[in-house]
């Protein structure tokens, strides 16, 4: 649990930074919702720095369980301890608890959640009989991409009404652009380029892809040209490749992207 060291590269968009302050302010619960890659976790960081608060991060998924949040006892030498999880840390000791795509999660842990989101600020162990009291400045932000968990998994209303909320999506172009010259120094030619291969990408309604180009993905690709690796072939493995499997969408990506780079 660490406060970050350097300020994170981040471009404030509209007005989230100033959304956050607030909800610091007042110890509300905040939700980001938007696509994989709109800067969404690295706010967080950022924020972190700005606040001078360190960050603890948990990476939900199917297998996350309220257990692996609060808590367990383990075997230590001949004695069974107690060993408190990533929440529970933060609630004792006043950190940012950011949880990432917490719709993956588990339903046991959407309950384990609730009593931290409203006016009790609190946990309770079962394990242990304890009831947590969250620390003064603890915090929690989650977030969740609506797009993606359409079909699949959602979060409830009564979930989704516990959190103030911002919604992310990718930049502007010109702010895109910034953002891969302030993250990989690559020049402002080649910037402009891959975020316009980016949104060609992003406007192709017809391909069935399930996740379109992140800005992360335009950052991976910038710093492979910024090392040298040839730039279309770059965009190829970067870009292109990890949108899709299918052999078909792959050639017709490859060689739209060939004549834009």
């Amino acid at each position: 649990m660490l406060i970050p060291q350097k300020e994170p590269f981040y471009r404030v968009v509209d007005r989230e930074q100033e959304v956050f302050e607030h909800a610091w302010k007042n110890r509300l619960p905040l939700l980001l919702k938007g696509p994989t890659g709109a800067g969404k976790s690295r706010f967080v960081e950022y924020m972190s720095y700005k606040l001078q608060r360190p960050l603890i991060n948990i990476a939900c998924h199917e297998e996350t369980s309220s257990t692996d949040l609060l808590g367990r006892y383990i075997i230590k030498g001949a004695e069974t301890v107690w060993i408190d999880g990533p929440l529970t840390r933060a609630l004792k000791e006043g950190a940012l608890l950011y949880m990432d795509e917490i719709a993956e999660a588990r339903p046991d842990v959407i309950v384990a959640i609730h009593p931290i989101t409203d006016h009790r600020r609190q946990i309770y162990l079962d394990k242990t009989g304890e009831v947590i009291q969250a620390h003064s400045d603890f915090m929690f932000v989650a977030s969740f991409n609506p797009g993606y968990q359409k079909g699949f998994r959602d979060l409830k209303p009564s979930t989704r009404q516990r959190f103030v909320s911002i919604s992310f999506n990718y930049p502007k172009p010109d702010l895109e652009a910034e953002i891969l010259m302030g993250e990989t120094g690559i020049d402002k030619n080649t910037a402009r380029k891959l975020v316009k291969i980016g949104n060609k990408i992003r406007n192709l309604t017809d391909m069935g892809l399930t996740e379109t180009v992140s800005t992360r993905l335009l950052v991976d690709a910038a710093k492979l040209i910024s090392s040298g690796l040839f730039a279309r072939l770059a965009v190829e493995v970067a870009v292109v490749e990890p949108l899709t499997d299918d052999p078909d969408v792959l050639s017709a990506l490859k060689e739209m992207t060939a004549l834009m780079i």
